[in-house]
């Protein structure tokens, strides 16, 4: 195998053979994304480094002795691996290769030596879990072989900076099966760069596009140096709902020893950095990865000479709802704040301050504290994991920095400018990383400084006839989510832990490995059952479109390309035609509700097109020793319009519930791809024909004795849909988790309305 690849040879299935960004790199390319060309040396040569060196056996060594959470030790341990790395030979075949593609990409740029931009790509790197960010090191303006060929190098030791290894260790990856892939990609002389999220990373709206830019090269709003303007973009019209310019006097540009600090000409110093057509172009070709990767992105872009290039794309890894919170007295809704910073994690906390200006000091930082810095860089993980909350002077949110705070889940507040400054060490302050208001002294409720709860978990829970239920996916969500006001589990989607697993079902299969794929997929399930028992869980049976599949490890083989994945090969004829694959999640069912007792697990169908699937679903199901009882409920999804006209027949095959899917329904309803960023506008839950639908499925459910529920968005969107969903007699709402409490408030009032009336 070649030590290196093409960008035009990489697809988005090959991150084990180029890591996580150079495998975005590749499928962006193939997309059509305006991308610099390049090449990725693969992680295998990596790997042949370290064997080759006899690396690994040191390395161990070292590691075995090594407490991550002891700052002195984890800089002891860093500094001897980095220099086993970089003090051992590169083969020369290796070498050789590398060079040769580095000229190939010199004589298509038609220069000498091209000036080039070395990253690093770790193999565990941007996945769903973790985005891995800041972790590798990214050497811009590199120019000719030898330097290239020792960038590399650098790259691979760069796994082993503290802050990877700190990463490493509480993520539980294990150092010696994470790969090190480098993408060589041509530089991109940025006049201006940036960084785009597909949706709000503070409030999680998805109609909004956020895009962060800044003057120079981008590494100053990755590290948090600089703090960039910001455009919110409303994706439903494409207009801008707000745009704010900041003052910046330093940039980073292109220079004789690679790149170099310089001053922003004053001319610059206080102009917008984009026209809002720039904006609108930049917030399209982010919804196309949106749509393409059919998950939120977190994007990066340079713009040189007025020419966009999109030079990274990387799923959005954190959850609002994980955010820490306390709770604070209703005088701060009216209370002048006294520092003002930009959100960049939600969030409350009050604490005491600990300013901290080195990442050598971050030992400093204690529990329960409020750490206020310059600019949260990676470096300062193992201190952030510790305290209440962050504040900065510099920064924005989409800064590595302020994702990782999202992902720990510590609130925090960036861009404040003066708060090294303007607070004080062991000062006593309250932050709202929500709104990016700073208040001196402790506005909580309770008397201690560092009482935390879960989100919104200290809200009275309004009791109501109709039940709600909350959509979950990830396994280690479940226990925190059984604490909120939830009556259950009423979308336990199949996708996220079948992709968690990783291999195409069928590949599985032909390798006699069934066994583990059910053990694996059971032990997930189980997870949501026995945080919710006696609270139901219902399970839908894997969806997933071909293009999905496709993205499995060896997908491709057995997954057809379909012009129209959404309308494709998909839900109950898909278990009717590979009920190989739909028998082994029917088994995972049945070990978690015979073996493990955990009797609250459901199951739903989706994309039932007629009666007559349905029943022959409903056989494959009934075959397996599943059957319909007073402990195991089946559902049936209603998101196909023949599944509202011809609800009788479905009704009468046998099942328990409906569960409309609202998303689904509207698209097909409407004939709008919901996806498609171009007729977005016209997507709309509250269009007479979809609530007829709605109201239609539900009252002929109820007639019939069934229980009737929805799980799409709409609810969580429309809280005067909830009213009508209320009257016409649902039984039970399931939301995401971010809209829990506000769609418990408005059922209770749609039920005092309903009384009244």
């Amino acid at each position: 195998m070649s030590h290196t690849l093409w960008f035009k040879d990489i697809h988005f299935t090959d991150v084990n053979l180029v890591g996580g960004k150079g495998a975005n790199l590749g499928e962006m390319y193939n997309l059509g994304i305006p991308v610099p060309n390049g090449f990725c040396v693969t992680a295998k040569t990596y790997f042949e480094f370290i064997e080759i060196n006899k690396l690994a056996p040191q390395i161990k060594k070292i590691l075995a002795s090594t407490d991550v959470d002891q700052p002195d030790q984890l800089l002891a341990a860093s500094k001897k691996i980095t220099h086993l790395i970089l003090h051992s030979s590169i083969p020369e075949n290796i070498a050789a290769e590398i060079m040769k593609s580095y000229k190939k990409l010199s004589d298509w740029g038609g220069l000498k030596n091209v000036p080039v931009a070395v990253r690093t790509s770790a193999t565990a790197e941007d996945s769903a879990d973790a985005s891995f960010a800041g972790q590798g090191e990214t050497y811009l303006n590199v120019i000719g072989e030898a330097n290239v060929i020792n960038r590399v190098r650098d790259c691979w030791a760069s796994l082993f900076t503290p802050r990877s290894l700190f990463y490493q260790v509480k993520k539980h990856y294990d150092n010696f099966k994470i790969g090190v892939a480098v993408p060589v990609q041509k530089l991109v002389h940025s006049d201006i760069s940036g960084i785009c999220f597909t949706v709000n990373p503070i409030t999680n709206n998805k109609n909004q596009i956020i895009i962060e830019t800044i003057w120079g090269l981008g590494e100053y709003i990755v590290q948090g140096k600089v703090t960039p303007d910001r455009v919110v973009v409303d994706k439903i019209d494409w207009s801008i709902v707000s745009s704010d310019t900041v003052h910046q006097d330093i940039e980073l540009l292109r220079g004789k020893d690679e790149t170099a600090q310089v001053d922003v000409p004053k001319s610059r110093q206080d102009k917008q950095k984009i026209d809002p057509k720039m904006a609108i172009k930049i917030a399209k070709l982010a919804q196309k990865l949106h749509n393409h990767y059919r998950k939120p992105q977190d994007i990066e872009f340079a713009i040189e000479n007025n020419v966009l290039y999109f030079v990274q794309t990387r799923p959005i890894t954190t959850v609002a709802s994980n955010q820490k919170v306390i709770d604070i007295q209703p005088a701060t809704s009216v209370q002048k704040p006294d520092l003002i910073g930009q959100p960049a994690s939600p969030g409350t906390a009050s604490g005491i301050v600990v300013i901290i200006k080195d990442p050598k000091n971050i030992n400093r930082a204690k529990t329960g504290q409020i750490l206020v810095t310059s600019m949260t860089t990676p470096d300062f993980v193992p201190a952030m994991k510790k305290v209440a909350g962050i504040i900065t002077d510099k920064g924005g949110q989409t800064s590595h920095a302020a994702i990782v705070s999202r992902e720990l889940g510590v609130p925090c507040v960036v861009g404040t400018q003066t708060a090294t400054k303007t607070l004080e060490e062991g000062q006593t302050v309250t932050l709202n990383g929500t709104t990016g208001e700073i208040w001196f002294g402790n506005l909580s409720d309770a008397q201690s400084n560092t009482v935390e709860t879960h989100h919104d978990a200290s809200l009275p829970t309004k009791k109501t006839a109709t039940k709600l239920y909350v959509n979950l996916a990830e396994p280690e969500l479940a226990a925190e989510m059984a604490k909120r006001p939830v009556d259950g589990v009423g979308l336990l989607r199949a996708e996220f832990m079948m992709a968690n697993i990783g291999v195409h079902p069928k590949k599985i299969i032909s390798e006699g490995k069934q066994k583990q794929f059910i053990n694996e997929l059971a032990s997930d399930m189980a997870k949501f059952c026995k945080s919710f028992n006696p609270r139901p869980v219902i399970y839908r049976a894997s969806d997933f479109k071909t293009n999905e599949y496709r993205f499995l490890k060896w997908g491709r083989l057995y997954e057809p390309e379909e012009s129209n994945p959404m309308l494709g090969f998909r839900g109950a004829i898909r278990y009717i035609n590979s009920a190989e694959v739909f028998a082994m999640e029917l088994e995972a069912i049945k070990v978690v509700r015979n073996k493990l007792n955990l009797k609250n697990l459901w199951l739903m169908i989706p994309f039932v097109h007629t009666w007559q699937e349905l029943a022959k679903v409903k056989q494959i199901v009934t075959d397996h020793g599943l059957l319909r009882s007073p402990t195991f409920k089946l559902f049936m999804m209603v998101e196909i319009p023949s599944n509202v006209i011809m609800l009788d027949k479905f009704i009468d095959v046998g099942i328990d519930g409906i569960s409309i899917g609202s998303n689904d329904l509207t698209m097909l309803t409407l004939g709008i791809d919901r996806d498609n960023s171009e007729v977005a506008q016209a997507f709309n839950e509250m269009d007479p024909a979809v609530l007829w639908s709605l109201k239609r499925a539900i009252t002929k459910a109820r007639k019939r004795g069934l229980m009737a529920s929805i799980c799409g968005q709409a609810p969580s969107n429309y809280p005067e849909l909830v009213e009508k969903l209320v009257k016409w007699g649902i039984t039970s709402i399931s939301v995401s988790p971010d809209a829990i409490d506000r769609t418990r408030e408005t059922i209770a009032w749609a039920e005092k309305r309903k009384l009244e009336k």
